[in-house]
Formats: structure tokens, C-alpha cells, sequence
């Protein structure tokens, strides 16, 4: 099994919630979830993140439905770091 630890995510949302409710929201799609959020660009009516989501077994699933959730659309996922699972310790 291949276990996501880390991902970098370019999301665009709409002004609100804001940046640290949309955060928390992301976060309690799992337990043990670290995320930074970056607020990149503000327009008049969206602004463009750049979320970090760190943890020990990320469901993409779950955390893209949340941002569908909040309003917030996917544009492209920046960097994941995996591990497999002979190397989870």
C-alpha cells in the first residue's frame, strides 16, 4: 500500500469562508492533518490558494469533496510526497 504523506495544492475559492475556516474545514477530513494555507492572489470576488496538506495517510478523496464543499474548485495538484508501505515504520 502506497500511504500520501504530503500534498501542495493550487485551489481557487470564493472570498469566503476565509482562509483560516477553510483551513480548519480541510483539516478535519482527517485526524492527524497539518495544513498551510497561502492566500496567493485576491480578486474581487475568489482568491487563489496554495494549500499544504501534510499527515500520515492522506485521503485526496475526502480533502477534494471538502474543497467542493467550501465552494472552492481544484486546479492542479503541485507536488505529493508518497511512501510505501516497506518504508512506513
Amino acid at each position: 500500500m502506497v500511504l500520501v504523506k504530503r500534498l501542495v495544492l493550487d485551489v481557487l475559492k470564493p472570498h469566503q469562508p476565509n482562509a483560516l475556516e477553510f483551513s480548519k474545514a480541510i483539516a478535519k477530513a482527517g485526524g492527524d492533518y497539518r495544513v498551510c494555507t497561502t492566500v496567493l492572489e485576491v480578486d474581487e470576488k475568489t482568491e487563489t490558494l496554495q494549500v499544504v496538506i501534510e499527515g500520515d495517510a492522506i485521503d485526496f478523496d475526502a480533502v477534494q469533496s471538502g474543497i467542493s464543499d467550501l465552494g472552492g474548485s481544484l486546479h492542479s495538484i503541485d507536488e505529493v510526497e508518497v511512501q510505501g508501505e516497506s518504508q512506513a515504520g
